[in-house]
């Protein structure tokens, strides 16, 4: 029993650990700071303009801090595009980083754009292999369909939580080989800011990293259900 128990706590701490390192650095940093010029979204602006980033947006979103290659947009969130704090001044930049990597045709960013698609289609086909499975092997009374779609159905779960582990390398060149340097060169944060922007900058990139993690949790559940 206690090992189990054991194994139970090491998972929610593999896949919560870095989820909650990461909000929290994000929170951390995110008080306002009287000496910044600008909001997030401002320096975003400042950053496409001067960096010559022809026909990219900078828009307030809901739906989480990202670059939108479809529209060119590079999106904040309502406290970092108008928040003044290191976090939204790191963030901003590591999102004009992902547009300086579209920019340049960096072929890993256009490789992770085609296998984010990929693993988001691998996912919402494996929800519904796995939603639809206890009622097609009812109606086929055939096992041999019903693991066939169970295989399938954790296949493409699992393979969408790969495809987003495979996207970090993307994320961290636009933290440590995009953003940091602009922050430097640019003088926008102070020498000591620097070595906070880098825990920020690794959250930046970890963000796909515990998202991936917390799809295992979802995958175990639906393991768990089709065990009873």
């Amino acid at each position: 029993m206690i090992p189990v128990i054991a194994a139970l706590l090491l998972l929610f701490a593999l896949i919560y650990g870095p989820q909650y390192w990461v909000s929290r650095v994000l929170r951390h940093y995110s008080l306002e700071q009287d000496h910044y010029p600008g909001s997030g979204g401002e320096l975003a602006e400042h950053l496409v303009n001067t960096l010559g980033l022809q026909g990219v947006k900078v828009e307030q979103t809901e739906l989480g801090d990202h670059y939108d290659p479809i529209d060119k947009a590079v999106r904040l969130s309502e406290q970092n595009f108008k928040g003044k704090s290191l976090t939204a001044i790191t963030v901003a930049a590591h999102e004009v980083g992902h547009a300086i990597q579209h920019q340049l045709d960096y072929m890993p960013f256009k490789m992770r754009q085609h296998l984010v698609v990929f693993a988001s289609g691998a996912e919402k086909l494996g929800a519904f292999m796995m939603f639809a499975l206890p009622v097609m092997v009812l109606v086929s009374r055939s096992p041999h369909i019903g693991l066939g779609m169970f295989i399938i159905g954790i296949g493409s779960l699992l393979l969408g939580t790969i495809v987003h582990l495979v996207t970090l390398p993307v994320e961290w060149d636009a933290s440590f080989k995009r953003a940091l340097p602009i922050l430097q060169e640019g003088r926008y944060i102070s020498a000591l800011e620097q070595q906070h922007a880098k825990k920020i900058l690794t959250a930046a990139a970890l963000t796909y990293v515990s998202a991936s993690l917390a799809s295992l949790l979802n995958l175990a559940r639906w393991i768990a259900i089709l065990r009873r």
